[in-house]
Parts: structure tokens; C-alpha cells; sequence
């Protein structure tokens, strides 16, 4: 804001102060963004101020094309270049060139030096530029923008993707980040204009997307790693990548195929990123409306979010280490990973305190966040309910072998005033049941670890005497588990219409009536018209209705095996 800075200027005058330097940026180390260097000398022209300019675009200087921002700070009165990371030669120092009227003034402010070990200094570059000449040093800058312009090209072409500075000629840094209009975001067209939005939600979005750019950025470093990346975070924008192949590219020698490279590897990720993106704000809601769970809101993790169990003995107010969750989860976890899906699941500490929480990463699909979070509510109070049976086990077990051991003592008193003293001496007693046996009767104690409480077995021996060989009914099932088509995977929306799964079903219900039948109706028409046949299925008949018969004389066996 070159008005604003006049004003700073002409207020330090009133008050007696004195301008000496102004530092100008020809390209930033961040974004690459150029001052207005043309209006700044006239500024300082104007109250006599010196006009020093540094920054990587000063390298473009060397180049036939240069833009007239950058070419203005040939009228500067200093400028600072760093030759040695644009030429690769890190031991390279430094260079500062300034005007000068009179020498002897330079030679008073310090600025020279006729000291031999001084004059060394300047050996390195001497010697890089003896070696590569002008046409190398050319060579190398102009590599590095065209590498620069070549990215700034393809991105432009790809969506979701901004490039921060774009009306810099022949910049040679890029800055890019991915970005997403979400339905009710401030940038979405379709709303109207507000004042302000608000700065939870603001605040929120920015998370959001820098937790993405962050992924990104670390993905892209990984695949490309001679494009030279760094991931920086920006006080406006938030998290960027930044391609800098003139600092990077004479080291890593970034050649034009991978910067093809690279933007492959970003249209590859977009879809992951977008669709994480989409998914982000309806988990958040689902999990909110989910009794037991509990949204965590980490700004650092790029994936779909983070919930929390909340068990019955869980203090929400504490931030400590919870022992108990902790084992929650970690069953959680392991059930989660055994259902083979295409999300990755982890635990970890949650953000700001030490609780155990579940992190799920990004999704490169549609994914039916409903029956995800219903899934992990209820396998977490499955395992819950579990360990509290677990933990009661013991205790239950240890009353019931007391109770028995009661019993057992019982029994025994009551049998010896039964049978008498006589029969429990050795010889006398064998004696005594060889001439008179006693008919005791069969009894035991079973013991119920869901009443926990004893039982008596006498039933259960008549049961086994008159029910044996019946086939006791089948146990129900739960039906909590969704029908999925086949190959399709857990937490995966259908594909497929209802039509679809009707002409399926139909199908298979056709198969399964040729199973059954594999001779057609021509065969049945046969075998009724057989009499041998025929004569077989009434014996057949008869049979079952004499079983049938039979079943009725004993309701008994059919109460003792619906109690069973």
C-alpha cells in the first residue's frame, strides 16, 4: 500500500525522525510476489530515502524477458542477489551491489576492504562463474522458470486446485493449495453476500483444508521427490505447497518430466481429497446425533474425523489417561480392521488431552457414513458390555462354587439320614446294598452364569432319557449386519438399483427351484403317472403321519426341548 507507507513516512518527518532504507521484496520467499518497485524509488525519490531490493526474481534479471516490476529494481540504489542456491554451488556466498559516487565514502562506511583474507571470500564465486560463463548461469535460471511456467500451466487446467500468484511473469516460484466451495461456506456462489462470516465456521473450513494441504504436500514430497516441494503454512491462506525449482533444481536436477509427474500425482489425489472433504461435515453430524459417541475436533488429521466412546464410568471432564477407554478402543480397533474395508482406522491420544480415540482416514469412494458410525457405536457397546460380563465373571463364579459347596454338604447329610450309618462303613455297607440296594435317585447342580444361581439337573436327566435323538430348534440370530451385493464392501454405498436386486433374487430363486427340481415338470408328470411311485409316496405319507402322531402322545419331550 504505497499511500499508507507515504503516510507512515510523513508522520516519522513531523515527529523528527528520519528515513534512511527501504527494503523492497522482487519475489518473496514465500509466494514469490513482487513489490511495486517502479513506485517505491519514486517515494524515495521524493524524501530522499535509499531503495535496497532482494528476492529470487532478481535472477530473471540474466533472461531476454523480464517483467517491469522486476526490471525496475534496476534503478534501485542496492539489491542483494544469492547466486549460490540458483546455480547449485551452496558454498557460493552472498553478493550485494550498491551505487557509489565516491569511492573514498565506500571505502570509510566499510562497505570495501583492502584486507587480503576479505578479498578470499569472493574465491568461490569467481570461480563459479569462471566455470559456468555467462551462457551457464543463463542456462540454469532459464531452466528454472520454464520448470516453474510449465506447473503454472497444468495447474491452471486442473480443478480445485489455486495458484496463488499468478500475474508474476516468469516467476520462478509457485505456490498452490487445493481448495473446495462447500454448500453454506463463504465462497459459495449460491448464497447471499453476508458481512462477516462467522469465525468458528471460518476457522473451522481453513482447518479443514489446511489438515488436506498438509496430506497433500507430505504425499507429493514422497512420489516426486525431485520436484523439490515444501509444505509452509501462510498467514492468509493457511497451508501451501511451494515449487521453487530455482533454489532446488540444480541440486535435485528437476528435469520437465517430473513436473508432468507431479501434476499426475495431484490429479490422482483430488478425488480422495474431495470426496474426504464432502464426507467430513455429515460424520461430524451423524456422530453428534449418536447416542455414546462423541465428535473429536482435531484440526491436524486429514481424514474423515475422529470420534470417541464414551463408556458408562467415563468422566468427560478429566484429560487423563482412562484405562478402561483406552481397552474399549483398542477392542474397537481390532474389530474395525478385521472387516476389511477400504478406510484405515487407528487409535490414538485424543487432541488436548490423553484419551484414546479412533481416527478414520481419508475415503477415495462414497462411503455410507450412517452405517459406519452405527457400526462403530455398536461393536463399542458390544465390547463394553463384554469386558463389564468379564470383569462380573469372577465374582459370580466364586458365589456359585460357594453355594455349591453349601449345597453339597447339604446333600450329603441328608443322604446319610436316608440310607442310614450302617451302609456307610466300608464292609458292613457293601454287604447291605448287595441284599438291599437302595434306589436313589439321579441329582445334580448345574450352574447359570447369566441368573447365577444354581439349579438342580433333575430335568435335564429326564430329558435326556425321553428327548434323546430330537433336534432342538435352531437359535436366532441377530440381523444388525446389512445386505451387501456381492463383492461389495463393508461401508460401501450400492451401486446398483432396486431393480437390479429384484432381477437378482429372481434369478436366484429360479436356480433354487432347478436344484430342487432338476428334471423339469416333465419328470413329476412321469413320476405321478408311475403307480409304483405313486403307491411309495402314500407309504411315505403314512409314515410322517404316524411320526406326527407319535410326536403328539409325548408334548411332554416337546415342552422340555422348547425350554431347552
Amino acid at each position: 500500500d504505497i499511500a499508507f507507507l507515504e503516510k507512515l513516512i510523513k508522520g516519522d518527518i513531523e515527529e523528527g525522525k528520519l528515513p534512511l532504507l527501504l527494503v523492497a521484496n522482487a519475489g518473496t520467499a514465500a509466494v514469490g510476489h513482487t513489490d511495486k518497485i517502479g513506485r517505491l524509488k519514486e517515494l524515495c525519490e521524493k524524501y530522499d530515502i535509499w531503495l535496497h531490493v532482494e528476492g529470487v526474481n532478481l535472477a530473471t534479471l540474466a533472461l531476454g524477458y523480464v517483467s517491469s516490476s522486476v526490471l525496475a529494481a534496476t534503478k534501485c540504489d542496492s539489491m542483494t542477489l544469492t547466486p549460490g542456491p540458483w546455480l547449485g554451488l551452496p558454498a557460493v556466498p552472498a553478493v550485494t551491489l550498491y551505487k557509489h559516487d565516491d569511492p573514498a565514502l565506500t571505502l570509510i562506511a566499510g562497505l570495501t576492504s583492502n584486507k587480503p583474507a576479505d578479498k578470499l571470500r569472493a574465491l568461490p564465486l569467481w570461480l563459479a562463474l569462471q566455470y559456468l560463463g555467462l551462457d551457464g548461469i543463463v542456462e540454469r535460471i532459464k531452466h528454472a522458470c520454464l520448470l516453474s511456467q510449465r506447473l503454472q500451466e497444468s495447474l491452471k487446467k486442473v480443478n480445485h486446485i489455486k495458484i496463488l500468484v499468478e500475474d508474476e511473469l516468469s516467476s520462478p516460484v509457485v505456490v498452490f493449495r487445493f481448495f473446495q466451495e462447500l454448500p453454506g461456506s463463504a465462497s459459495d456462489p449460491s448464497l447471499k453476500a453476508v458481512p462477516s462470516m462467522a469465525p468458528p465456521a471460518v476457522s473451522q473450513e481453513r482447518n479443514s483444508c489446511d489438515a488436506l494441504n498438509r496430506w497433500l504436500g507430505e504425499q507429493l514430497k514422497q512420489l516426486v521427490p525431485a520436484g523439490g516441494l515444501t509444505v509452509m503454512d501462510l498467514e492468509v491462506e493457511g497451508m501451501c505447497v511451494r515449487f521453487s525449482p530455482l533454489m532446488t533444481a540444480a541440486v535435485l536436477g528437476t528435469r520437465g518430466e517430473d513436473v508432468d509427474k507431479l501434476v499426475a500425482c495431484i490429479e490422482s489425489k483430488l478425488p480422495v481429497l474431495t470426496c474426504t472433504l464432502q464426507l467430513r461435515e455429515e460424520f461430524k453430524q451423524e456422530v453428534t446425533a449418536t447416542a455414546g459417541l462423541l465428535y473429536v475436533d482435531d484440526p491436524n488429521w486429514p481424514g474423515i474425523g475422529v470420534v470417541r466412546y464414551e463408556h458408562a464410568t467415563d468422566n468427560k471432564n478429566s484429560l487423563k489417561l482412562d484405562p478402561e477407554g483406552e481397552k474399549i478402543h483398542a477392542g474397537l480397533l481390532k474389530k474395525l480392521n478385521e472387516l476389511e474395508s477400504d478406510l484405515t482406522f487407528k487409535m490414538g491420544p485424543e487432541y488436548k488431552s490423553m484419551k484414546s480415540c479412533i481416527y478414520i482416514g481419508m475415503a477415495s469412494d462414497e462411503v455410507d457414513i450412517s452405517e459406519l458410525v452405527e457400526t462403530i457405536a455398536v461393536t463399542a457397546r458390544e465390547i463394553e458390555e463384554n469386558s463389564r460380563l468379564l470383569e462380573n465373571m469372577t465374582e459370580v463364579v466364586r458365589k456359585g462354587i460357594q453355594e455349591a459347596q453349601v449345597q453339597l454338604q447339604k446333600a450329603n447329610e441328608e443322604r446319610l439320614l436316608e440310607e442310614g450309618v450302617l451302609r456307610q462303613i466300608p464292609v458292613v455297607g457293601s454287604v447291605l446294598n448287595w441284599f438291599s440296594p437302595v434306589q436313589a435317585s439321579q441329582k445334580g447342580r448345574t450352574f447359570n452364569l447369566t441368573a447365577g444361581s444354581l439349579e438342580s439337573t433333575e430335568h435335564t436327566y429326564v430329558y435326556k432319557v425321553q428327548g434323546s435323538g430330537v433336534t432342538p430348534p435352531p437359535t436366532p440370530s441377530g440381523a444388525r449386519t446389512k445386505l451387501r451385493l456381492p463383492g461389495q464392501k463393508p461401508f460401501k454405498k450400492s451401486l446398483r438399483g432396486s431393480d437390479a436386486m429384484s432381477e437378482t433374487s429372481s434369478v436366484s430363486h429360479t436356480e433354487d427351484l432347478e436344484k430342487e427340481h432338476p428334471g423339469g415338470p416333465e419328470q413329476d408328470a412321469l413320476e405321478v403317472n408311475d403307480p409304483k411311485a405313486s403307491q411309495e409316496v402314500k407309504q411315505i405319507g403314512a409314515l410322517q403321519n404316524g411320526a406326527q402322531h407319535q410326536e403328539v402322545e409325548h408334548p411332554q419331550v416337546e415342552e422340555l426341548e422348547s425350554l431347552r
